[in-house]
């Protein structure tokens, strides 16, 4: 039976691959995913991915596969520093869920520095582009 995972990424991150590429680089995230699944197609792995701008919709989500999923990738953008609610959500499913960064928060402005999430994630992937949601994979794997 394949794992089943899912990303979900949080506000703004629609916009990568126009977004302060120097910090975000050049790829949609759509791009991305073609990419993803093609490395791990002979792993066994489904995955899917969710967008959402507002944080009652990531909120709804982790409920809905919170408790059936293998794993969930979780970049909540600025929800991170910010939600408790999130943070609850995810100590309430079973489904364990890898906390992603694309740029090191710690390189950045200091409100960045704090995740309500991080205490609650299974682990924490920072500023390895992209690629840290590839590792996150793996992770599960």
């Amino acid at each position: 039976m394949p794992l089943s995972i899912l990303i979900i990424n949080g506000p703004n991150l629609n916009l990568l691959g126009k977004r302060e590429p120097d910090i975000y680089g050049e790829d949609t995230f759509d791009d991305f995913m073609i990419h993803l699944k093609g490395k791990f197609i002979d792993a066994d792995v489904t995955l899917e991915y969710y967008q959402s701008n507002h944080e009652g919709e990531l909120l709804d989500k982790l409920h809905e596969v919170g408790f059936d999923y293998d794993g969930i990738i979780l970049n909540a953008g600025a929800y991170t520093h910010t939600s408790i609610a999130l943070a609850d959500a995810i100590s309430a499913i079973k489904t364990p869920v890898v906390e992603v960064h694309i740029s090191n928060v710690h390189k950045r402005e200091a409100f960045r520095h704090h995740s309500y999430i991080s205490s609650v994630a299974e682990g924490i992937i920072i500023g390895f582009g992209l690629k840290g949601y590839e590792l996150a994979v793996e992770y599960f794997i």
